[in-house]
């Protein structure tokens, strides 16, 4: 689609470029020095104690699993409203995956139905070992009344933050683990900072540290007092663990930690026009996306839902926009409904405000290079759209 706005996108501006540059002209393109600068920039930046980069959120959400000790026989809950990932990441390490269904407020895991399900678990001898929260659209799970509810079992908590960098949570920042062992961002270009592709990991336990960092570069050390045996020379390694190739590069880094340095403005910019949507979508019949007032949100997504009395389907609606050349989107199709997990034994029917979201929710363009015309445009589109006959 040529000259469409786009739900989301990237903003690369000159210091980013020449920040590239510079590493391609340097000795170190892999595992160079840059890659522990945007960790530590990264880990300050959310008053963690340690950051990882990985090549995606997926690695992330795959590494955290593994580093948790999560397999077969083991169970890991998530949000249903969410991308695949989230569960994925549980079936890659044999364990198997279950649902908690919405907030229909905030599209974020219910508190209530959490609570529900965990009596159920308990009285089934179903509980999980790990819960993965989503942070929908950018705005965090109530996480100091899910890890209240989670504790009491030693469940441990992943807080997958892949819309939420630069949020806030009561007086805690998006990434400080509070909350949670793990948590995970991730920089594709539609995310609030980009490296390309690539992930992050934090947490504040230097045992799950240490763990990370091993199954991160092939489960293999260089350090003898982790060795079996004897060091035969600097040049000698030992693998101790199946690990996996998850590295990121200097390239990457360097791109990622000149976008740190703007994430604030990035941010400001887009709960500016998230405000601007909010009033100029109040006179249509659709829904806006609720905050609530103990969150900042990153705002990576603005989700709206189309109200069922519309004349118009949602179909109808996400076509329209898209022949007015704007590049909406859908966040998400519920996790349970996807083929693959249909031949698991999931039904539609399991999460009903999730699926009842799905049916009505379109994301629309929010992001930093997004300008005020444009955003003027979407509205008057949709406003014309949804008054049609």
């Amino acid at each position: 689609m040529k000259n469409v706005i786009p739900y989301g996108r990237q903003d690369i501006d000159e210091d980013d470029i020449n920040t590239v540059v510079q590493i391609l002209k340097s000795d170190w393109l892999t595992q160079g020095p840059v890659i522990d600068e945007f960790e530590q920039a990264t880990a300050a930046l959310c008053d963690a104690k340690y950051a990882m980069a990985v090549t995606s959120a997926t690695a992330a959400l795959h590494l955290a699993c593994l580093a948790l000790e999560i397999g077969a026989g083991d169970i890991l809950w998530t949000s249903p409203n969410t991308f695949v990932a989230s569960s994925n990441c549980a079936l890659y390490c044999g364990a198997s995956v279950d649902f908690v269904d919405i907030d229909e407020k905030t599209y974020n895991m219910s508190v209530t139905a959490l609570e529900e399900k965990l009596n159920w678990a308990k009285a089934h001898n179903k509980l999980p070992k790990v819960i993965v929260v989503v942070h929908f659209a950018g705005q965090s799970c109530d996480m100091k009344a899910i890890k209240a509810l989670v504790e009491p079992y030693g469940i441990k908590l992943i807080e997958d933050a892949s819309h939420a960098i630069g949020g806030r949570y009561l007086q805690t920042k998006i990434g400080s683990c509070t909350y949670s062992d793990i948590v995970i961002f991730s920089f594709h270009p539609v995310k609030i900072i980009t490296t390309g592709e690539g992930g992050m990991l934090l947490t504040n336990s230097e045992a799950l540290k240490k763990k990370l960092l091993l199954l991160r570069s092939h489960g293999i050390t260089r350090d003898p007092q982790l060795m079996v045996g004897n060091s035969e020379g600097a040049w000698y390694y030992q693998q101790i663990a199946l690990g996996l190739n998850y590295r990121i590069t200097d390239i990457q880094a360097g791109l990622g930690l000149s976008q740190l340095k703007r994430i604030n403005t990035f941010i400001q910019r887009r709960r500016e026009l998230a405000g601007h949507y909010d009033k100029q979508l109040a006179a249509l019949p659709v829904i806006t996306p609720w905050q609530s007032p103990d969150c900042y949100s990153a705002y990576h997504l603005y989700p709206i839902q189309i109200k069922p009395e519309n004349i118009h389907s949602r179909k109808a609606v996400f076509d329209a926009l898209r022949e007015a050349k704007i590049g909406v989107n859908v966040h998400y199709i519920p996790v349970h409904t996807q083929p693959y997990y249909q031949a698991l034994g999931f039904k539609k029917g399991a999460y009903p405000v999730a699926e009842a979201y799905y049916e009505k929710t379109i994301s629309l363009p929010l992001h930093y290079c997004l300008t005020d015309n444009e955003q003027s445009y979407i509205v008057n589109s949709l406003s014309n759209i949804l008054k049609a006959g």
